[in-house]
């Protein structure tokens, strides 16, 4: 076993040592290998960072009550009676006994993308004032709250980041509606820094939506109330509605949109894969092709075939997690951090930050492995191979 581990050793050192003589094929190896781990850890962290936001939007001491069966706030319709039922619930928490709740409206207007120029859609929410108390890490940054009756908004951080003319002060039209921009908030980096907000009567009356909501927001006693609510809910039937938790919500808010991300990325990065596979091969096959008559040397000395199989697939996995390393630390640099903002799922803008995890990054690493391992496998069985006669020749 000794003797075997000391010709690895010798073999692969031998083989390194070599590396300079085929450095610019093998630079291409690495270079082709580097390129499809950050394409693939760009998608990644785009998909990670697009759940990260939207998950983390949710409580759960809060829950959102909508039209049965609605997939999203947008399809939603609850009604003013229906509202006022869920304010007399169980489970609902109370400050001087008044529950904490919030109807709310949920409507598109148009933005336009400081990147691209183009318009997109933006969510206009109306809530009461409670509404802003029932979001955690909700604060004025610039300006102040809107005043209930009036048209004005506040507008997400990340709305002020990625979309034009949303700047304090600035007056705007919907529809054939003036609002201003009295005040910027944060939200602590949630999906709730994507919106616009304003008073939830005056939205119902400029969108022409009368008497109705489409979600009801509500603070719960404790995190196991909601089944108490859901229950109340259940047994009226004049409570055509569901209950769910902020967090179950934003969870099945943001898979598809993820996902979708990832049905992209993973397809993109496999068929990329295949051409650096491409490039691992021919620098396996070209370096095993200059080292013949050394190797077949090496074994007519007693040198073994397991040994030069060993040590000639180190070295693809060598030039690929030099490759890995080099990809991930570029979409390190390029990625991370970096704002953008895409369609969620109610057809409106999210803005979210890359993220790029060390789950993410395991990930292109496992993929380059993968790619070095296929790479080196057949040229090191060919090297194992090599007649003793080719140090001869």
């Amino acid at each position: 076993m000794g003797s075997i581990l000391f010709q690895i050793g010798a073999l692969t050192s031998m083989n390194l040592r070599s590396l300079p003589q085929r450095i610019w094929i093998s630079a291409a190896a690495v270079f082709a290998i580097a390129v499809v781990v950050a394409v693939l850890l760009a998608f990644l962290s785009m998909a990670n960072g697009f759940r990260v936001t939207v998950q983390g939007s949710g409580s759960p001491e809060n829950a959102i009550v909508m039209r049965a069966n609605s997939s999203a706030e947008l399809n939603s319709v609850v009604s003013r009676d229906q509202a006022n039922l869920i304010e007399e619930a169980p489970g609902i928490r109370r400050e001087n006994g008044q529950p904490l709740v919030s109807s709310e409206l949920y409507v598109v207007v148009d933005g336009i993308k400081r990147t691209t120029g183009t318009e997109v859609n933006i969510p206009l929410r109306g809530i009461a004032l409670k509404g802003a108390e029932l979001r955690e890490g909700v604060e004025i940054i610039e300006g102040r709250m809107f005043e209930s009756g009036r048209n004005e908004l506040v507008v997400g951080a990340g709305v002020l980041r990625e979309f034009a003319g949303f700047e304090l002060g600035r007056e705007m039209t919907f529809g054939k509606t003036r609002w201003k921009v009295v005040g910027v908030f944060s939200a602590a980096g949630s999906v709730f820094d994507s919106e616009l907000w304003a008073d939830a009567r005056v939205v119902q009356s400029l969108f022409q939506r009368g008497s109705s909501f489409q979600t009801v927001r509500v603070r719960l006693e404790s995190p196991e109330s909601v089944e108490e609510l859901r229950a109340y809910v259940d047994a009226d039937p004049r409570l055509q509605l569901d209950v769910k938790t902020e967090q179950q919500y934003f969870s099945e808010q943001s898979s598809q949109t993820s996902d979708l991300i990832l049905f992209l990325g993973w397809p993109l990065g496999v068929l990329m894969a295949l051409g650096a596979l491409a490039g691992a091969l021919n620098t396996m096959y070209t370096s095993v092709a200059a080292r013949a008559r050394d190797v077949a040397t090496l074994r007519a000395i007693g040198f073994g075939g397991i040994p030069t199989f060993v040590s000639t697939l180190a070295e693809s996995l060598l030039l690929a997690v030099l490759g890995g390393l080099i990809g991930s630390v570029a979409a390190y640099l390029l990625f991370d951090g970096l704002s953008a903002s895409t369609l969620g799922g109610s057809f409106t803008q999210v803005v979210f930050a890359f993220e790029l995890s060390p789950a993410v990054i395991l990930n292109g690493t496992v993929l380059a492995l993968i790619i070095g391992f296929i790479g080196g496998f057949f040229p090191a069985w060919r090297a194992a191979r090599l007649p003793v006669t080719t140090a001869f020749q």
